[in-house]
């Protein structure tokens, strides 16, 4: 699975339902991927879906300082679940979701930075919060 979760403290440029509909797509080769949403902690998703296993991708050591605190109380929610971290590759090290959506603003050239469906869809966005 490759949860879309809200986030009640992040302010997303698209929806949920925007987010998985754009990961469908491109990961539509993989018959092995459902994407889904979940309206609650991933954790509740993993339990009700019998996940045992959960893969949290890391970019820097303050992403692990807080990702490791999030699978520990995760842990407490159910002891039966494992986080692996997986680091990120250097060329993705300093992307962040806000410095995208600030370049794709400024008119800059994100396609290196993003799957081509997501810099269309940014621009198409930003057009009309322009």
């Amino acid at each position: 699975y490759v949860v879309v979760a809200e986030n009640v403290q992040k302010s997303c440029l698209f929806t949920a339902e925007e987010r998985m509909d754009m990961l469908k797509k491109i990961l539509s080769g993989y018959d092995n991927i459902e994407v889904v949403t979940y309206q609650g902690l991933v954790v509740q998703f993993a339990q009700e879906h019998g996940v045992g296993v959960m893969i949290r991708g890391v970019r820097a050591l303050v992403d692990f300082g807080y990702e490791f605190e999030l699978a520990m109380t995760n842990k407490q929610l159910n002891n039966d679940l494992e986080v692996l971290f997986m680091p990120t590759s250097p060329k993705y090290f300093q992307l962040r979701s806000s410095a995208i959506k600030e370049m794709a603003a400024y008119g800059a050239d994100i396609s290196p930075m993003v799957p081509p469906l997501v810099v269309k869809m940014m621009g198409d966005r930003i057009k009309l919060l322009i």
